[in-house]
């Protein structure tokens, strides 16, 4: 079925590698209008045919010009975030603050950017990455990450529900364990409390219930599926794609 985005313009952040990355890729082979945009310009090499920018998402000022500067859209993809390991208890203020920036204030920045042009068009598909680890699931050592994931799903259903009348939807995504660079640091943080680097990575393995991690594909293929017109009834919604660790 390719060409299922054809037409249409997205913007994407945090696409220089993993999920977004994956992403900004099936966009293109779907046919979009592609800005793909990450913090390290670097990193976006390779995604051939796509529109490339840097951007921090932090900051607002460079967020508003961009999107403002990429014209009217009919896709925003928010994939940018950060992933703290820690608990009520060890959580510090800076990665309180800093957890909160990225992983919700800088969505609610680039939607508000977005929003003006979808709603004159009177078109537009928001596609949020969330996480299992939020209001659906606790997840151990994930707390200020849980916690902003979870405002995710809240700050999603509020501008899906303000703007359901005018042809927007706002979905997000919540992935269980992917097999990304993130998840790699992650890895590579644990190896030693664990033993070793393999033995790290089997523990985040052994909680998957399918028996293996997902990949930045399967991800990509649902944000491409909430970014074209075959889920133009779906909004609101926090999609679940764990392989079966909610089940």
């Amino acid at each position: 079925m390719a060409g299922r985005l054809a037409g249409k313009r997205a913007f994407l952040t945090a696409a220089g590698q993993g999920i977004g990355r994956a992403t900004a890729l099936a966009f293109l082979a779907e046919g979009a209008e592609v800005i793909a945009t990450d913090r390290d310009a670097d990193k976006l090499a390779g995604l051939e045919g796509a529109r490339t920018l840097a951007l921090d998402v932090l900051d607002d000022a460079a967020v508003k010009d961009a999107i403002g500067g990429a014209g009217p859209l009919d896709i925003l993809f928010n994939g940018a975030g950060f992933v703290h390991q820690n608990t009520a208890l060890t959580c510090t203020d800076q990665e309180w603050d800093f957890a909160f920036a990225l992983n919700v204030r800088a969505m609610w920045k680039t939607i508000a950017a977005a929003l003006p042009g979808m709603q004159a068009q009177g078109r537009g598909a928001i596609v949020n990455i969330a996480s299992i680890a939020s209001a659906l699931k606790a997840a151990p050592d994930r707390f200020v990450y849980g916690t902003t994931k979870a405002a995710v799903q809240g700050l999603t259903r509020s501008v899906a529900i303000d703007n359901v009348g005018k042809g927007i939807r706002c979905n997000c995504i919540c992935p269980g364990t992917v097999d990304t660079p993130s998840l790699g640091e992650r890895i590579a943080a644990n190896a030693s409390a664990a033993g070793s680097v393999e033995a790290a990575r089997a523990a985040f393995v052994a909680r998957q219930a399918m028996g293996r991690l997902g990949n930045a594909e399967e991800i990509a293929a649902l944000a491409v599926w909430l970014a074209s017109d075959e889920s133009a009834f779906v909004t609101g919604q926090s999609i679940v794609i764990d392989g079966g660790w909610t089940v």
